[in-house]
């Protein structure tokens, strides 16, 4: 899509909620499933099902990303997005965005080997690199923007509630 068209785009999805601030609450969903020994599948919306697994050492067969992994795609794939789009918003021309990241982890809390180990990340880094005609001031608001309003980055970054049920043999919980 250009430039043109993703702004034109955007532009539309903001009068929309300009006009009607309800439109602003989006639900996005996901089903997973455990297929294979840890082997699992993800359907979103009307895509093709996207396989997760873990590498051998970590007991799977090393088909696809683990889920871990896949934050780390989520969040550079959403900052690259958000490059593109406050980009065509503002005028600002790209030609290339490319963002590489690190999660670290402490396997012991995984393995519930230590009670001080978090099982999650406990540092992600990452570095973006920007290449653009645009002059370095200009770029800096991009970089601005886009770090205070992408959504996975918000997401890891920021305290969120997350609940949940579980059904047993049928019976919830």
């Amino acid at each position: 899509m250009s430039q043109e068209a993703l702004k034109e785009a955007l532009g539309k999805t903001i009068e929309a909620i300009t006009k009607n601030p309800v439109c602003a609450n989006a639900v996005f969903r996901a089903q997973t499933e455990l297929c294979d020994g840890v082997c699992c599948s993800i359907k979103v919306r009307d895509f093709e099902t996207v396989l997760v697994d873990e590498p051998a050492e970590l007991g799977g067969t090393n088909k696809a990303m683990n889920p871990v992994e896949m934050v780390l795609g989520a969040l550079g794939t959403c900052q690259e997005i958000m490059y593109a789009a406050y980009a065509a918003v503002m005028g600002i021309p790209l030609t290339k965005v490319k963002v590489d990241i690190k999660g670290h982890i402490d396997l012991r809390g995984l393995f519930a080997m230590d009670d001080t180990a978090f099982p999650g990340f406990k540092k992600i880094t990452y570095e973006t690199s920007i290449e653009s005609p645009a002059d370095r001031e200009t770029l800096q608001k991009l970089v601005d923007m886009v770090e205070s309003h992408c959504p996975v980055y918000d997401t890891l970054v920021r305290p969120v509630e997350v609940k949940g049920e579980v059904t047993i043999n049928g019976t919830k919980k």
